[in-house]
């Protein structure tokens, strides 16, 4: 009987050392459904995206974002994503490298929306999480918040909101918390 998966296996290893190189690191569904997110992004002109670790490890990268409106107008927010192997059916990891006063991310950076939680769906991408991170800083959520401090304010007093914003992108303290610059 022919052992057909030891003479793949015996073809390939012929082809690399015919090659003089190195295997061929095969990709994962995750990274292939990924590369075709990313080639297909269409970004707002505040969006931008890099990958610090370099093209090669498209599963780590980092997304920045500009509101051209709203409370964070003129603020720059860094973002870093880590893809999972099985994505598309795990949502990325995402954090805010940034620390700023709102009310769906915490100090930590940590992100309260929905579609990288209970709402992931294998049909989103990558561009979906972009433009669901862009519309927290348009249009921020004081009723599913994770720094329930800035919600309570923004629900109760948008100006002092707006003003504690502002304090916190020109680098200041907003209560007992210092907030880096970010403008």
């Amino acid at each position: 009987m022919i052992r057909l998966f030891k003479v793949k296996e015996k073809q390939r290893e012929l082809a690399e050392n015919a090659n003089g190189g190195s295997p061929i690191k095969k990709q994962s569904a995750g990274e292939l459904r990924l590369h075709k997110d990313i080639s297909e992004l269409n970004l707002p002109k505040s969006c931008s995206i890099s990958f610090p670790n370099g093209k090669d490890d498209l599963m780590n990268f980092e997304v920045s974002i500009r509101p051209d409106e709203g409370y964070y107008f003129g603020g720059t927010f860094l973002f870093s994503f880590q893809v999972s192997p099985i994505y598309p059916h795990e949502a990325p990891k995402v954090k805010c490298k940034t620390k700023v006063y709102h009310p769906n991310i915490d100090l930590e950076g940590n992100v309260c929306l929905n579609i990288l939680r209970e709402d992931w769906k294998p049909v989103l991408n990558i561009n979906t999480v972009i433009y669901g991170l862009y519309h927290l800083f348009t249009e921020p959520n004081y009723e599913d918040p994770l720094n329930h401090d800035a919600a309570a304010v923004l629900r109760d007093n948008p100006k002092m909101f707006e003003s504690n914003v502002k304090r916190a992108m020109y680098g200041g303290y907003v209560g007992q918390t210092y907030f880096p610059r970010c403008m």
